[in-house]
């Protein structure tokens, strides 16, 4: 089972600050070595800001661009981590040691969600 861990921007993400928090980058790659080592690391990675991105909405007629920023900080996110895990409950006790991603004092959250896996779409499938 594949869970991707979805830390969700703020203000400080989407103004492209990296926290010059040590011990907080210490506690991430520490967490990344933990589940590397574990052997259910599969890709892990933070993302710009939205204002050097785009999205595409594909209406009736065609698909149109819009550049970022984006308005909705909520909405988006600042970087992912994806695990390969033999249980939800695994995947749940690697998520709650999942480090703070942003400085205390900073609201903050981490979304799990479960990818799906080709045997979902096969007949009979979950």
């Amino acid at each position: 089972m594949r869970y991707m861990i979805i830390v969700r921007a703020t203000p400080l993400s989407e103004a492209g600050i990296i926290p010059d928090d040590s011990p907080l980058m210490a506690a991430m790659a520490s967490y990344h070595e933990d589940l590397a080592k574990a052997g259910v690391l599969l890709d892990a990675a933070g993302l710009q800001p939205s204002s050097k991105g785009w999205r595409i909405r594909w209406s009736a007629t065609k698909p149109v661009l819009t550049d970022g920023p984006f308005a909705e900080t909520k909405e988006l996110i600042a970087g992912y981590t994806v695990i390969q895990v033999r249980s939800t409950e695994e995947a749940m006790e690697w998520s709650r040691r999942f480090p703070r991603p942003f400085p205390a004092g900073t609201d903050c959250e981490i979304e799990v969600r479960r990818l799906y896996e080709p045997e979902d779409f096969a007949p009979g499938g979950r």
